[in-house]
């Protein structure tokens, strides 16, 4: 141990400095050099809030609701599983807004590339695709709850209706549309319960779970009617697809 410890304090004396590169921090004093920071941290700040984009304004918040209906109304508990569901309502979600992002790729993204415009035309040009995206799927309703709770007068038109308004009462619609969605799921399958529980308790199996005898009906009649096409068809059509 002492010869150790005796080899540790020759090598220390020996040991020179080690000295690492400085990372200069120059100071950003002209205008054009604070701009392209602001653009950087105005970059990654929308990166950090893209899935909250993905989900507030985009057809994705009604599909992977109407999914997990459908899954609570077939009682196949985690299957399909999270990341199937989620995996499916993002592929929907490009397929239907694929038309909403080329407008915003040929109007605002390109141009701004190619330097045709500034980025403030850009980002207003890019927000006008999306916003006629949703209000196609806004009650003229949802937008009055939130102009009567914002204290805000009546529009006259959609130019007038600011972007922080229109995109909660597009999440309310939504997810009635999905609630609405959801409800025709459910009657089928309900049926098929109440009828199985009926079965069961007439021929007095009360203590065998009418879920466990009934799910294989709910499949069987999910998959003779083709479900997945009629659900995905309904869904892309609820878009005006």
């Amino acid at each position: 141990m002492r010869k150790a410890t005796g080899m540790i304090g020759i090598v220390l004396l020996f040991t020179g400095r080690v000295w690492a590169q400085g990372l200069p921090l120059e100071r950003a004093l002209d205008p054009g050099h604070i701009s392209v920071t602001l653009q950087i941290l105005l970059l990654l700040t929308t990166l950090a809030l893209a899935p909250s984009i993905l989900v507030m304004l985009t057809s994705f918040t009604r599909i992977i609701v109407v999914l997990s209906f459908l899954r609570h109304a077939l009682g196949t508990q985690q299957s399909p599983p999270n990341q199937l569901l989620i995996g499916l309502a993002l592929f929907l979600t490009a397929f239907i807004m694929a038309p909403v992002w080329k407008d915003v790729n040929d109007e605002a993204l390109q141009p701004y590339i190619d330097g045709k415009i500034t980025q403030k035309v850009a980002v207003r040009r890019a927000m006008e695709p999306v916003r006629d995206f949703m209000f196609r799927q806004t009650r003229e309703k949802d937008l009055m709850l939130f102009f009567k709770l914002s204290g805000r007068p009546k529009p006259g038109g959609p130019k007038e209706v600011p972007t922080h308004i229109l995109v909660p009462a597009f999440i309310v619609s939504e997810l009635r549309v999905a609630f609405q969605i959801g409800f025709l799921l459910y009657v089928p399958f309900l049926m098929i319960d109440m009828i199985v529980a009926s079965v069961l308790m007439s021929m007095g199996m009360l203590m065998l779970p009418p879920v466990m005898i009934s799910l294989p009906f709910k499949l069987l009649l999910f998959v003779l009617v083709d479900g997945w096409y009629l659900l995905v068809d309904s869904l892309v059509a609820s878009f005006g697809g």
